[in-house]
């Protein structure tokens, strides 16, 4: 019986651990996604917004994030503050057996929940790009990732009140993504939209990407990645029954994102006679983010409707940020926010344990949170320190002001 329970708790902590290193790998998609998706003088900044997040994130997360969204009393809305990460589950502790057993390393949980509060920051980055300054956005990465994400955590995953009125969200399309979308959306309001975007008279002017071939990089990365965000979160692999929901929930993951692309290219094709490619490539992403709150319970073709209706969201969501004047250069609040929303109000759909008034009171509790928090964050970087390069840094490119090279030196002109 020991020696079960030490071959299951072994590879389970190997399953945890290698799913954390796929959702890890969404930082290099994201990265190639957003640098795609602007213009090349900024290129360099954002890249290097990407690599800092990620281990400012890393760092916040071990140093008090953690502490805060796991160690807090069951049901309560103030967390309990504190550090570091705790001790690991004893030899003796496993070896007991019964339900209250550990069957992974607090470790590799650590892990696995690390890289996802790099993602929700990660969608952040997107949304401001090409006119924020680089230190004001790592200044609000360190908050974010130390207090704002872990609170809303807390109140979900880390067994807080949310948890306790029936919210139901396997891998995060509220917690993680409508988050990253709604500390994205406060920023945005603030910084306001880059130069030449809308005109006067309500035009609105299209800046394209540098680069399309990296964008479409990112998202494949990004998709494969996906893998490790929603199958890491069954948690466990090590019985029939559990490596079954694996099996299902990849399954179900990689049918929605299908969904997504063939939905949002129908769609632009309908509505403007083009087959858009970054349209296509937002909704795959808008397909993962749909099916990102409940992989599991819904059938194969199931999922993949559920992937299509979040790729015919994010077209119509794109387009409605743009007439309001919401610059978002690479999409990422329709993206993850407007079709967060959805994943999580779909969840009832297919899942009997769940309801909509649940559902809608999470959505309502995490974006408000998290939302407000990164508002007042903003004005405070902004009163404090400025969050917006000058005119002149923005026409030349935040790579030069911010980061002192270009990304691609031998096309500029030289002078």
């Amino acid at each position: 019986m020991n020696e079960l329970a030490d071959l299951s708790y072994a590879l389970d902590t190997f399953y945890f651990l290698i799913c954390g290193v796929l959702v890890m790998w969404m930082a290099a998609g994201f990265s190639m996604l957003e640098a795609g998706l602007v213009r090349s003088k900024n290129t360099a900044e954002i890249l290097t917004k990407n690599i800092a997040l990620f281990a400012i994130a890393c760092t916040m997360y071990l140093l008090v994030g953690y502490y805060i969204m796991y160690s807090s009393s069951a049901g309560g809305f103030l967390p309990s503050l504190g550090f570091l990460i705790g001790t690991e589950n004893s030899v003796d502790a496993v070896l007991a057996g019964g339900e209250d057993a550990p069957y992974y390393s607090m470790r590799s949980d650590f892990f696995f929940q690390v890289v996802f509060v790099a993602t929700a920051m990660s969608i952040v980055s997107g949304a401001v790009a090409e006119r924020m300054k680089l230190w004001a956005f790592l200044a609000f990465a360190v908050v974010m990732t130390a207090f704002i994400y872990p609170v809303s955590g807390y109140w979900t995953w880390g067994g807080g009140w949310l948890s306790e009125v029936g919210y139901s969200d396997y891998a995060g399309s509220g917690i993680v993504h409508m988050a990253g979308a709604a500390a994205a959306l406060a920023g945005v309001l603030v910084l306001g939209p880059r130069r030449g975007k809308y005109g006067k008279d309500g035009s609105i002017h299209a800046i394209p990407g540098a680069n399309m071939p990296l964008a479409t990089l990112g998202t494949f990365i990004l998709w494969m990645g996906w893998f490790g965000f929603n199958g890491g979160s069954e948690l466990k692999m090590s019985d029939i029954g559990s490596a079954n929901n694996v099996a299902q929930v990849f399954v179900n993951t990689n049918a929605a994102a299908a969904g997504g692309v063939i939905a949002a290219l129908v769609l632009a094709k309908l509505w403007f006679r083009k087959a858009d490619l970054t349209m296509a490539l937002n909704g795959a992403l808008a397909g993962l983010v749909a099916i990102t709150a409940d992989p599991l319970s819904p059938s194969a073709l199931g999922a993949a409707m559920i992937g299509a209706v979040g790729g015919l969201i994010v077209v119509g969501a794109i387009v409605t940020l743009d007439k309001l004047k919401l610059d978002d250069p690479v999409g990422a609040i329709s993206v993850h926010g407007v079709v967060g929303i959805w994943g999580v109000l779909a969840v009832p759909l297919t899942n009997g344990d769940a309801s909509f008034g649940a559902q809608l009171i999470g959505i309502v509790g995490i974006f408000g949170w998290v939302f407000i928090a990164s508002l007042v964050v903003w004005l405070v970087l902004k009163a404090v320190m400025g969050i917006r390069v000058s005119e002149e840094e923005e026409y030349e490119g935040v790579d030069i002001a911010e980061c002192g090279l270009e990304a691609y030196p031998e096309f500029s002109v030289k002078k």
